[in-house]
């Protein structure tokens, strides 16, 4: 049962981290591309931008805690 709950941890928080940095990119990217459209929405859109990554970030916290609860330290 340990090994197994150590590869579905790894799985978890890889996955997680993976989803974390694809989302992240995302993000970033569209906001580049709005801001070179429409300078002038320069402060709205990296209010925005700053907010939406927070929330993606959150997701990589999540599957830690996830990952400890697999390996029953939680």
């Amino acid at each position: 049962m340990g090994a197994l709950a150590l590869v579905a941890a790894a799985i978890v928080f890889g996955l997680g981290a993976l989803g974390a940095g694809i989302g992240n990119g995302l993000i970033v990217g569209r906001t580049v591309e709005g801001i070179s459209r429409q300078p002038e929405l320069r402060g709205t859109l990296q209010t925005t931008m700053f907010i939406g990554v927070a929330l993606v970030e959150a997701l990589p916290v999540i599957t830690l805690v996830l990952a400890f609860m697999f390996q029953g330290k939680a």
